[in-house]
Order: C-alpha cells, then sequence, then structure tokens
C-alpha cells in the first residue's frame, strides 16, 4: 500500500509539473500579447500618429481602451468617467492575474507533495527491511535514496514555478503601469 502511495505522490507532482507549465506558457503568451498592445496604445498617444482605435485588437489592453472611448463618446459626467475607466483598469487586471492562482498553489503544494513521497518511500523500505532483516544494507540505502528523489523532485517543481509566478507578476505589473499610462492619457 504504500508503495502505491508513493508512486501516487509521484504522479501528482508530475500532473502539476505539468499543469504549471501549460499555465505560465499561456500565460507568458497572454501577457506578452498584451504588453505590446499597451506599449504601441502608449506610443501611439505620444506620438499622435494614427486614431488609436484603428490599434485596437482583441486583447484584455484593447478592450479597456474601448470601454474608456466608448464613455468619451457619450458625453459622461467626469465622476463617472473615472469609476468607469478604474471599473475597465481593475477588470484588466483580473484578466492579467487570472490561472496566477494555480501557479501560487503548486509552489506551495509540490514539495509537500515530495516530502509525502518521500515518507512513503522511507516506510516501504522499512516495512521491506522489517519483513527481511538488515540482510542487505545496500537495499536499505538505495530505497531511501529512491525516496528522497520525491523531495527533490517537489522541490524542483517548486523552483521552477516561483520563476514562472514571479515573472509573470512582474510582467503584469509592467502591463498594469502601461494601463494606468492609458487612462491619465485618454
Amino acid at each position: 500500500m504504500t508503495e502505491f502511495l508513493h508512486q501516487a505522490s509521484f504522479g501528482l507532482m508530475i500532473i502539476s509539473a505539468i499543469i504549471a507549465a501549460v499555465v505560465s506558457i499561456e500565460r507568458t503568451i497572454f501577457s506578452g500579447m498584451n504588453l505590446r498592445r499597451a506599449k504601441s496604445l502608449v506610443a501611439n498617444l505620444d506620438s499622435q500618429k494614427t486614431d488609436i482605435r484603428s490599434l485596437l485588437g482583441d486583447d484584455v489592453v484593447s478592450e479597456m481602451v474601448q470601454k474608456i472611448i466608448s464613455d468619451q463618446v457619450k458625453s459622461l459626467p467626469p465622476a463617472l468617467m473615472q469609476d468607469h475607466a478604474d471599473a475597465a483598469f481593475i477588470h484588466a487586471k483580473d484578466e492579467l492575474g487570472s490561472r496566477l492562482w494555480i501557479l501560487d498553489t503548486i509552489v506551495t503544494a509540490a514539495p509537500l507533495m515530495g516530502l509525502l513521497g518521500t515518507i512513503f518511500g522511507i516506510v516501504d523500505t522499512f516495512l521491506a527491511l522489517s519483513k527481511s532483516g538488515m540482510s542487505d544494507p545496500a537495499g536499505v540505502s538505495s530505497g531511501i535514496g529512491t525516496a528522497l528523489y520525491a523531495t527533490a523532485l517537489g522541490i524542483s517543481i517548486a523552483l521552477v514555478g516561483l520563476f514562472a509566478f514571479n515573472y509573470l507578476s512582474v510582467k503584469n505589473e509592467r502591463i498594469g503601469e502601461y494601463l494606468k499610462m492609458l487612462i491619465l492619457r485618454l
């Protein structure tokens, strides 16, 4: 039974690593696209070369700018326009940060899953030892060494996930700064 639990913890860590990789790649592409859009819109507002509407696309930044522009066309009172701009900003920030909680959870849980796998592996080694006695110390050592792979895998997943989470968080903060510039200039 403990061998099964040991293998199950490895399986959970592998699944967690795959999920973390998929979320990291998807969010990197998503954030990169939105960062490029935000930079181009701010640059266009600085130079006033073309109508900003022609640069809008199908992304979070464009959606926020479109909401602000549509409020300007409606000639709403300034306080109401500010409230709408704040709401559009909050919505954009929420969209940019969505699914990052998955990475945060994996970063926290992966070392614990690795530790759990190590515990089950050591328990399995001691159960085998209790049945056969201390006739093969090398077998016991290799069993404990194999069990420690679970901890190493869990920590490795957490480190890679932490780098991805921090990278995406910083990128989203940069996009947020561009969003603030857009709100102020529109």
